[in-house]
């Protein structure tokens, strides 16, 4: 009896504030997500001649397809990546791109860049994997990002196809950047 009081108390409780923004976040991403498309109308991979580095867009990210695949050790499935040329051949490439902080796990220096906010993001279930680069610094990152902040990184861009406890995409070296 006791278990199905707390069920039904547990499915009356609204948990969508944790994962769905308000009208006012939404009219706020909508905003700087139609920015964010303006800005990405530039090649996918666009040369800074000063640096050598090169521009990665999110949209860029997007040549990746996803198949389901049984993982035995997890008894789970999860999403395997088949990378696209385009992305292949940036692999190893010292890139840079911009997008909104998430830190996943303070404790263990764990940050990921998302192309949107954390309202929005992969780990809200409001975007794909190819949403997300994990960012690995040399050594422990410079200081505590904050959720949300908007900021560019440049490092070695990385793929990874097999590891299911890492992010498809990682950026090596990670340092914050002003193009």
């Amino acid at each position: 009896m006791a278990g199905l009081i707390a069920l039904s108390a547990l499915c009356v409780v609204d948990f969508s504030s944790f994962c769905h923004p308000s009208d006012e976040t939404v009219q706020l991403t909508t905003t700087l997500r139609n920015a964010s498309q303006d800005r990405e109308a530039v090649p996918m991979a666009a040369t800074v001649p000063a640096t050598g580095w090169e521009e990665l867009t999110w949209r860029s990210l997007e040549d990746v397809e996803f198949k389901d695949v049984y993982v035995e050790e997890l008894d789970a499935y999860y999403w395997k990546p088949t990378f696209g040329q385009s992305i292949e051949d940036l692999e190893g490439q010292d890139v840079y791109i911009t997008g909104y902080m998430i830190p996943v796990d303070l404790d263990e220096d764990f940050y990921v860049l998302s192309r949107y906010p954390f309202a929005n993001c992969f780990f809200c279930g409001g975007a794909g994997p190819e949403s997300v680069v994990d960012l690995r610094f040399t050594g422990k990152s410079p200081r505590v990002y904050q959720t949300d902040e908007r900021l560019t990184f440049a490092g070695k861009f990385r793929l990874n196809s097999d590891d299911v406890y890492q992010m498809n995409y990682i950026l090596d070296g990670a340092v914050e950047y002003t193009p």
